[in-house]
């Protein structure tokens, strides 16, 4: 069962961008093209970027399952800092 992802822009006869992510200084989309099939497409910075993802892909990707993740691209809220005075009800 694959989950459905929200759409985020269309790109026409290429098809909907369903996620983005930045990788290695390269913005990589997830686009699923009319015919239903998904594949990714990364803009890179520079040659040596490309060429670093590419090498990364060539040499090995790892795919894993972990239900225990959740993948927020929000930073964790630091804690308030602690009241250092000795009656709190004092300023």
């Amino acid at each position: 069962m694959t989950e459905e992802l929200a759409v985020t822009e269309e790109r026409g006869d290429k098809g909907k961008v369903i996620s983005s992510f930045t990788i290695l200084k390269c913005k990589t989309e997830v686009i699923e093209t009319p015919d239903g099939k998904r594949h990714f497409e990364s803009v890179c910075q520079d040659k040596k970027a490309r060429d670093e993802l590419a090498a990364v892909f060539e040499e090995e990707a790892v795919l894993r399952v972990n239900p225990k993740v959740v993948l927020d691209d929000t930073p964790p809220v630091e804690p308030p800092a602690p009241d250092t005075r000795f009656n709190p009800t004092e300023s």
